[in-house]
């Protein structure tokens, strides 16, 4: 075996076509090889995947080994799977999100609960793995401190310090409706809770005729706090993003009529073809446009998954509810229920108008302090 898999990955750099590659695998499993279909994927990252940019036949055979096995539904595949995946994640723990998506969407909880157990040899990456296991898996409803063989690691007080320590270990009444992909051996898919669409949104009632006067108060802090959920599409895509907070006078007026005044770039008048747009919205809305636009990405990438989309997504509404970055999970979670929550569009040459469009605004419960966060990405 180990000679075939060899030939194998010394003959990849020659091939014009790599199907033949991936349909051996899969027949391979089919066969109940999983064993072969490991070693060859771990013969291939070890051979290429330290590459500043890899071949393309690399990548693509790679990633579908990658995904052949970890989403392969026999649960007797799955020790070959952490076996591929630990070797991968103790080089490039990123690559942990990937496959902890991967194998929640598609695997029995009971039959996860082995990716927590042993493992010392990746540590490091094994244990990221399992941090991100914990949150797909608590996003896809599972009670993960009542699960054998979870349970134990997740409650634990040993990475309480990690960055998903924070998040709670069952969905908040917020958490409403995540959109999660759905992978299959060749591919993936998920839809997308905002972009052009959202420009149907209904006028907010008028107000009373009088707008409030605003200072802005926009701080570096603040602006890469509520940046934390879209900030994937502007490192890694053709992002642009504003991000603006003020402080008002106690005088009354909608929200349509404010952000109106308010020298948004994203609605100056140059360019704006109709008035905004505004809709109240529930935080559960705000929460699913931003864990979306966090883990799957924008136009060009692939976003940062469910565990960390997660988290990026309650790090946004936490700064644009004002929450300071020391409070805890209830907090921000009480402080975001309190608020009021805004949707806002425009057909402004600012946003793209093709499928990543995000404009949102949150209002203090005394209508004294205002965030707003908008979001464009293209093709």
């Amino acid at each position: 075996m180990v000679e075939k898999v060899q030939k194998i990955v010394g003959s990849l750099p020659d091939l014009d076509d790599v199907n033949s590659v991936r349909e051996m695998a899969e027949q391979r499993l089919r066969e109940g090889d999983a064993a072969f279909v490991a070693d060859l994927g771990i013969a291939l990252f070890r051979t290429y995947g330290s590459a500043e940019r890899p071949i393309w036949q690399y990548r693509s055979v790679f990633d579908s080994v990658f995904r052949l096995l970890a989403v392969a539904a026999d649960p007797a595949h799955l020790g070959h799977a952490l076996r591929l995946i630990g070797t991968v994640v103790s080089v490039d723990r990123k690559k942990a999100r990937y496959a902890a998506s991967l194998l929640a969407s598609s695997r029995a909880a009971t039959d996860l609960a082995r990716a927590f157990t042993g493992g010392q040899v990746h540590a490091g990456g094994l244990e990221e793995l399992r941090a991100c296991l914990v949150h797909e898996l608590v996003l896809r409803g599972e009670a993960v401190g009542d699960l054998p063989g979870i349970a134990p690691w997740a409650t634990s007080l040993h990475w309480r310090y990690h960055p998903l320590g924070w998040l709670p270990l069952h969905r908040s009444s917020i958490e409403q409706s995540p959109d999660l992909p759905s992978y299959s051996v060749h591919g993936s898919s998920y839809s997308l809770p905002f972009g052009p669409s959202d420009n149907e949104a209904s006028p907010a009632p008028a107000g009373d005729g009088r707008t409030a006067s605003a200072v802005e108060t926009t701080t570096p802090s603040a602006v890469a706090e509520i940046a934390r959920a879209v900030a994937n599409w502007a490192e890694e895509s053709n992002g642009r993003i504003e991000i603006r907070t003020f402080a008002l006078s106690a005088a009354s007026g909608s929200i349509a009529e404010l952000l109106s005044v308010l020298s948004l770039d994203c609605l100056a008048a140059k360019g704006r073809r109709s008035a905004p747009s505004t809709s109240a919205c529930t935080p559960s809305r705000v929460w699913q446009v931003l864990f979306a636009a966090a883990s799957a990405g924008g136009a060009y990438n692939h976003g940062l998954y469910g565990a960390y989309g997660r988290l990026e997504a309650w790090r946004s509404m936490a700064g644009l509810s004002g929450a300071p970055q020391t409070a805890t999970f209830a907090d921000v979670e009480h402080q975001v229920q309190d608020h009021r929550w805004f949707t806002f569009s425009a057909t402004t040459k600012w946003f793209e108008q093709v499928a990543w469009d995000i404009a949102i605004a949150a209002l203090s419960p005394d209508g004294r302090s205002l965030a707003v966060l908008a979001a464009t990405d293209t093709d």
